[in-house]
């Protein structure tokens, strides 16, 4: 376990981070936590008192990682960019548990499901954590079908929040 506080940053030019908001975990403290590894890897803690579980670390190429800081988190830190944050994490080995309701109504739709049985592990669970984050029953039936009928035209989650937010533009 480690415990430590830090700045939150957000990449001003990345890549496909720009834009994101994030904390820094230090090369020395993923190794502390995770000794030998350089790649990505859950962990669960606190970052002040919003508890957290099967977060990644992400490794930005100089040794050292990042926590992405999402909106929801954001908004239940009520802390943004250049805030302080108190973190206390540790490795989460636990396996990660997709949303029984999503997969349901999935193994309903052949071609959704195959399709969804084609993404990477990492694509799959974008799916299941969007849908986990609604706040209300409707809205995560709403997620639930949208993520059914993107995932039956061959989407993968980008695509689909892409589309759906281009209808909204148009």
């Amino acid at each position: 376990m480690v415990t430590y506080s830090t700045l939150i940053k957000q990449f001003a030019s990345m890549g496909e981070k720009t834009g994101w908001t994030y904390i820094e975990v230090t090369e020395k403290l993923a190794q502390q936590l995770n000794p030998g590894v350089k790649s990505s890897f859950r962990v669960k803690g606190k970052l002040d008192d919003l508890a957290i579980k099967q977060v990644a670390l992400i490794p930005v190429g100089d040794g050292n990682y990042i926590i992405p800081l999402n909106a929801n988190m954001r908004k239940l830190l009520g802390k943004r960019r250049g805030n302080t944050l108190s973190v206390v994490i540790t490795v989460d080995k636990s396996a990660f548990k997709f949303n029984p309701d999503f997969l349901a109504c999935l193994t309903d739709e052949p071609n959704a499901f195959a399709h969804f049985n084609s993404l990477t592990g990492s694509h799959q669970k974008y799916f299941s954590k969007w849908i986990d984050g609604a706040k209300n029953i409707e809205t995560k039936t709403k997620r639930i079908l949208m993520a059914i009928n993107a995932l039956s035209l061959k989407q993968g989650y980008p695509e689909m929040i892409r589309a759906n937010k281009k209808g909204k533009d148009e």
